[in-house]
C-alpha cells in the first residue's frame, strides 16, 4: 500500500491530532466551550468524559453526544460552535488549535487520514443516535446505550460479565436518549428484575445478559 494511505495503522487517529496540541484539565461539570463561541479548537479525549449540549428556548436540555476517551469534538464548519461541551467528570484534554490542524492537514497525509477517521466516527454516532431517537422504545433505547457505552469502554471480567462505570447521572443519560428521568429509572429497574443487567450502585452496572440487550438493540 503507497506510503500515507488511509490504514487502520495510520490508526490511532486521536494520537495524531493529539501530537499537535498542549494538555489541558477540566473539573467534574465546568464548561469546556460554550455554545456560539468562536470555533478556535478541537480537542481529544485523554480521560474522562465530555457531554456534547444544547440548552433550549424552554429549559430543556439536549445531550447530542457523550464523548469518551479516544474520541474528538469541536468539529466545525462555521466559524462558531453550535453546542456547548461540558465535562461530565474530571477530564484531561488536549487542546489543538483549528488553524494549526487543518493548515497542516494539507500537507501530511497521514493527518489527513486522521482527521476524516474522527469525523467519520462522529457522524456515525450522529447517525446512530439520529435512529435512536426516532423509531425505539424506551427499553430498546437504555439497551442500546448500555451496548454502546460497552463497546466504546467497557471490560469484560472472568465471568464474560461486562462492567460499566457510569460518569454520567440518570439525568444525563435521561436528556440523551430523549426519556424522562422517571423513565430512564423504571426501565434500569425493569432490566435488573429480568437478570439482563445488575445495578450494585447507581453508577455500576453489570451487563449480565449480552444477548437480551442486542435483541433490544436490533
Amino acid at each position: 500500500m503507497a506510503k500515507g494511505a488511509c490504514t487502520e495503522d495510520s490508526a490511532r487517529p486521536a494520537h495524531v491530532v493529539a501530537a499537535l496540541g498542549a494538555p489541558v484539565t477540566f473539573a467534574r461539570n465546568s464548561e469546556i466551550f460554550g455554545d456560539d463561541q468562536a470555533a478556535e479548537n478541537v480537542y481529544v479525549v485523554v480521560s474522562g468524559v465530555v457531554r456534547i449540549c444544547k440548552l433550549m428556548g424552554d429549559g430543556r436540555r439536549q445531550i447530542e453526544a457523550f464523548c469518551l476517551p479516544g474520541d474528538a469534538f469541536g468539529w466545525e464548519t462555521g466559524e462558531r460552535y453550535r453546542f456547548s461541551a461540558e465535562a461530565v467528570s474530571e477530564c484531561r484534554l488536549v487542546r489543538v488549535k483549528r488553524s494549526v490542524l487543518f493548515a497542516r492537514a494539507g500537507t501530511d497525509p497521514e493527518l489527513a487520514c486522521a482527521l476524516w477517521a474522527l469525523s467519520f466516527a462522529e457522524l456515525q454516532r450522529a447517525q446512530e443516535h439520529l435512529l435512536l431517537l426516532g423509531r425505539k422504545t424506551a427499553q430498546e433505547r437504555v439497551g442500546s446505550f448500555l451496548l454502546d457505552l460497552a463497546r466504546r469502554s467497557g471490560t469484560t471480567n472472568a465471568s464474560h460479565v461486562t462492567e460499566l462505570q457510569l460518569a454520567m447521572s440518570r439525568q444525563d443519560m435521561a436528556d440523551f436518549l430523549g426519556l424522562t428521568i422517571e423513565t430512564v429509572s423504571r426501565t434500569l429497574t425493569y432490566l435488573e428484575e429480568q437478570g439482563t443487567i445488575s445495578l450494585p450502585s447507581s453508577r455500576r452496572v453489570l451487563l449480565r445478559d449480552r444477548s437480551a440487550l442486542r435483541r433490544l438493540d436490533s
